[in-house]
Parts: structure tokens; sequence; C-alpha cells
């Protein structure tokens, strides 16, 4: 088996778009993307890489992440990216571009962000002086292989290398298996936020924030 830790290319974007969505579907049925964009998969995934495809560098554009290849397939993904640079001001700019250039009216738009109010009453904060780790998936059939512990070994030394002295992540609560992926990687977790909404639309009672001296 030939694994390849590399920089993603803008030919990725479709794969890209899937690890957005995957990652944030955790490990329950349902998104933020499900709620942002309803109707059919493809669709959803159409609109998601349109989203990651802008001129706007956004936390989701393509070229924030890093791609496990094995034996030259896409199997995994992660991004990292600067808060102060890639922040929800430049995500809110990517998702009007996007979404614009799909024919989306600003009135569409902001009907995107109002679908997706059951998220952001979890958002984790971001503080600026924290390397963000951000859109971490697998495919099932290569899972259990160790390629996020690759992945994030590489995408921590880049944010060293970016000077930064620690990086952040996050999950949804429940999510086990991530939380110990991550906690073997040397995050802590630090706090969480729990809501109502948040647990009624997505069967998760919030998010947790966590973090690692670089």
């Amino acid at each position: 088996m030939g694994i390849e830790i590399r920089r993603a290319r803008q030919e990725d974007t479709a794969f890209i778009a899937w690890v957005q969505l995957a990652a944030a579907r955790s490990h329950v049925p349902v998104g933020f993307f499900d709620l942002a964009f309803p109707g059919e998969e493809e669709a959803r995934l159409a609109l998601i890489e349109r989203v990651c495809s802008t001129e706007t560098l956004s936390m989701c554009h393509w070229s924030g992440f890093l791609v496990a290849d094995v034996d030259g397939q896409p199997a995994a993904g992660l991004s990292g990216y600067e808060p102060t640079k890639r922040g929800t001001d430049t995500f809110a700019a990517a998702m009007l571009e996007g979404l614009g250039g799909a024919g989306w009216s600003p009135e569409d738009v902001d009907g995107v962000f109002g679908r997706m109010m059951p998220f952001l009453k979890c958002a984790p904060e971001s503080p600026d002086d924290a390397w963000v780790v951000e859109w971490v998936a697998t495919k099932p059939d290569f899972r259990g292989r160790g390629l996020v512990r690759s992945l994030l070994a590489k995408i921590l030394q880049e944010g060293r290398d970016k000077g930064y002295r620690r990086a952040q992540i996050s999950l949804l609560i429940g999510n086990h298996p991530a939380q110990h992926a991550y906690e073997s990687a040397g995050f802590k977790a630090v706090d969480e936020k729990r809501h109502p909404e948040f647990e009624t639309a997505f069967g998760s009672p919030g998010t947790l924030r966590m973090l690692r001296d670089l």
C-alpha cells in the first residue's frame, strides 16, 4: 500500500467537497451543510465545491488542504488555516461568491445562513494566535490505516513553520473516535458549547474545542 501525503490541487475540489461534507456530519447523519443546502446529495456536493473553489481564500478553500493518497487515490483530507486570514468573514464572502456564481441571490444566501443558525449556536471560538485544524475526514474503505495521524503530523508542522505556538481542533460532542485520535496527537479538551437547538438539529449536544502546543 503506497501512501503519499501531499498538498491539495485544484483538480481535487470534488474530493475536498466530500471531505467537508463528511467532516461536518461527524458521527451523526446530518451536518450543517445539510441544513444549508437541503435537497439532493449531488447538488449539495456541487455547491460545496463551488464554495471551496472561489477566488476568496476562506477556511473552505481547497488550497488550505492536505490530501492522503493511497495507491494514487485520494483517501483522506484535512485543512489548516490562519484564523486572521481565513476566518468567518472570508467564509461568508466565499459563500456569496460561490453561490452567486450558481445564480443565487443575496437573499438566497441569507436564507442559507438562517438555516445554519442552529450550528452557529455552538460554533467554536478561534483565537487569533492558534493554528486551526479543520475538516478532517477519511473515506470509509481507508479508515484504520493511520491516515489521519499522518495528516495531523504534517499539518501541525505547517503551523509551526508559520510561527504558531499552539493549534486548535474541534469536534462534535460524542465523536469518541475523533476525540481519541486528537488526544493521541497531543490535543487536550479545553471547553465546550452546548445548546438545545443544536442538539435538536444534529443529535449531538454541542461542540468540543481542543488545543495543543506546537
